[in-house]
């Protein structure tokens, strides 16, 4: 018989499109499945809060479908993954570590280490691609380059073949003789407990693959026919909220790809709204195509100039904005809905993305360890590339005159106020005409509402077109 195989489970947490797991079941040997809670190797971009609590319960579905389906435990194992694996092929006498590639920096850097240090011991490690619908260094300019801007990027994406279909989990999968230790999920510590800021988190998500599939159906069925219009508008649930899902590997995006194509098969009125909607994939492919080719993009600005761009860092501007105390309610919404569930709307995030880099004048690097931190769908890459692009240094960046007015936003896009009286209570008896500004209410409304400002509710902490004039002068200064 041959044998054990470690099946190393990384940001993949699935069976079914695993093409690892396919590689596994078919050797015919024994499969060990295997997770490492590894906090050492990715330095300080190691899982935050929001994402830890996900991690939990994603690995506790993950747990329990190995378990009914395969009678395989999952062991669990925290720390250095290069002696993590060397100890465990010791005592279960594997062969072989089969697993799917990573394209974080430390990622790839591990996995080469890995490669050398476990050959040393006759041991074979083989990376399986299965995160992305096309692997880096597949997509690339004419003269063999990267590319730097999405839309030819995604053009060359849609030109190739399309994506394979996706896998069905194995039947069975043999298990080990003898089944080495492993350490408890809760012991981990994982969810947060005093205070337990994710209380209630339970209600509104549903971590792991079954969840990921209810998200896709729900989405395909009620939400797809209307995306590009209701994506935009922070008070309809109009997204997918896949992203989380994908980021774990709950989910692959070829099923996602998929479903979406089959569901639109057939029907012209969802042609322009699948592509809208496969965009959104493909904006998270070229993240990924970015972080592979240029491994600095988390920490550095892409774009050479903008090292000495004239940030101005301030703590008590950065708390503000964190606790979405800004005076800018659209803001301060965003800032509040991802502290309380874990989550922001992708319309709101460019909005307060854009407030912090270029009303505050704060390094786009804070607001980027923020979400890191407080994003369940957290996700290097995407967060990399889209803090770059909203703060003008990154790869196909929006232009540094683009200064959101987050007033204007949210007129155009919270028009009745719903978004805002929400996740911003002190303000919901305003009109909606002062809803997104409420410093321009009269006293008299004020007052029927219930507001003081500086109060109630924050004075802006800067004058919108002060601000706007400020971060432009700013960024002239580079050309200069």
């Amino acid at each position: 018989m041959p044998d054990t195989i470690i099946l190393w489970f990384r940001q993949d947490l699935r069976i079914n499109d695993h093409p690892a797991l396919q590689a596994a079941a078919a050797a015919g040997g024994p499969v060990l499945p295997l997770y490492i809670l590894d906090d050492d190797s990715p330095g300080r971009w190691r899982a935050g809060g929001a994402s830890r609590w996900w991690l939990h319960h994603s690995l506790a579905e993950l747990a329990t479908t190995l378990k009914s389906k395969y009678r395989l435990p999952l062991v669990l194992r925290r720390g250095e993954p290069r002696q993590i694996l060397a100890d465990l092929c010791r005592e279960s006498g594997a062969s072989r570590v089969f697993c799917s590639r990573q394209y974080e920096p430390w990622a790839a850097s591990l996995e080469e280490q890995l490669h050398q240090s476990l050959g040393e011991m006759g041991i074979t490690l083989r990376r399986f691609a299965g995160s992305l619908l096309f692997e880096p260094g597949s997509v690339l300019t004419g003269a063999g380059t990267p590319f730097k801007v999405f839309t030819p990027f995604w053009k060359a994406c849609r030109s190739a073949p399309e994506p394979r279909w996706p896998l069905s989990p194995p039947d069975t999968l043999p298990a080990p003789a003898q089944l080495p230790a492993s350490d408890s999920l809760a012991d981990w510590q994982l969810t947060p407990r005093k205070p337990d800021w994710a209380r209630g988190w339970d209600e509104r998500w549903q971590p792991g693959s079954e969840g990921a599939a209810a998200a896709l159906a729900a989405f395909l069925g009620d939400r797809l026919g209307s995306y590009s219009h209701d994506r935009d508008v922070p008070a309809l649930r109009g997204t997918s909220g896949l992203s989380p899902h994908l980021h774990f590997g709950e989910i692959s995006p070829r099923t996602v790809w998929h479903a979406a194509s089959q569901q639109a098969r057939g029907n012209p009125a969802l042609t322009e709204e699948l592509s809208r909607f496969l965009g959104e994939l493909g904006w998270r492919e070229f993240s990924y195509h970015l972080l592979h080719h240029f491994p600095g993009l988390p920490d550095e600005p892409f774009r050479e100039a903008f090292r000495a761009f004239p940030w101005q860092r301030n703590d008590s501007l950065l708390k503000a904005w964190q606790a979405g105390q800004t005076g800018y309610p659209l803001v301060d919404a965003g800032m509040r809905e991802l502290w309380q569930t874990g989550y922001m709307h992708n319309r709101v995030r460019m909005v307060a993305a854009s407030f912090l880099t270029k009303h505050l004048l704060q390094p786009w690097q804070d607001g980027e360890a923020w979400f890191w931190d407080t994003l369940v769908d957290a996700d290097l890459a995407n967060n990399a590339a889209s803090w770059q692009w909203v703060a003008g240094c990154g790869a196909d960046a929006a232009p540094y005159f683009r200064i959101f007015n987050p007033s204007a936003q949210g007129g155009k896009f919270d028009p009745d106020g719903e978004y805002v009286r929400h996740w911003v209570p002190e303000l919901a008896r305003l009109p909606a005409r002062y809803v997104h500004c409420p410093v321009e209410a009269p006293p008299a409304a004020l007052e029927e509402a219930g507001i003081v400002l500086g109060r109630d509710y924050p004075l802006p902490l800067v004058d919108h077109r002060l601000a706007r004039e400020r971060a432009l002068e700013s960024y002239r200064s580079l050309s200069q």
